[in-house]
């Protein structure tokens, strides 16, 4: 039987410091990324509804704005300035005439693809930066983060999939 030294409350706060320095770390590495595309920057929420609408095309404003959480109106907002830099276009939905369905255009497909390529850069380097000892670490700790998210292989193996499974290369 083991006893585990450290009380509950102090092992979530020790955990919620970790979250909050690890959301730090990446946004600083997605912004570097972010940087070398910013021929049309877009900002946290615009860049989501792009991810969702390149995951969902054609859904519809009500259903962008329910996925998002936010009222329609803003959401409405958020795609006027994304129509506006030609991330998005609205088109008459082909199921009924009172709707209109949000599509990705290319150059917002290349957007989304430059910022991958330019994010992954950014990994890469930093990653070949690390000793060793430090990759592997990393790679234990983020199967071990996508386990408890129940999306790893063991949650693929009991028929759960909520995301890409995490390689180590």
């Amino acid at each position: 039987m083991t006893v585990n030294s450290v009380p509950p409350h102090r092992e979530a706060g020790e955990a919620a410091e970790a979250a909050c320095e690890v959301i730090e770390l990446l946004e600083l590495l997605w912004e570097r990324g972010r940087d070398a595309v910013s021929s049309a920057p877009v900002s946290a929420s615009q860049l989501r509804v792009l991810y969702i609408l390149e995951r969902d095309e054609g859904i519809n404003l009500r259903t962008l704005a329910s996925l998002l959480g936010s009222a329609p109106s803003s959401v409405s907002r958020l795609c006027d300035r994304l129509e506006a830099v030609g991330f998005v276009e609205r088109a008459p939905s082909p199921v009924s005439r009172r709707e209109l369905e949000l599509l990705l255009t290319p150059p917002g497909r290349d957007y989304l693809r430059d910022l991958r390529a330019q994010r992954e850069e950014v990994l890469v380097q930093v990653i070949s930066a690390m000793p060793p000892s430090a990759r592997k670490a990393l790679v234990t700790g983020l199967t071990g983060f996508q386990a408890a998210a129940g999306f790893g292989p063991t949650a693929a193996q009991g028929g759960q999939s909520g995301g890409p499974a995490i390689r180590s290369a």
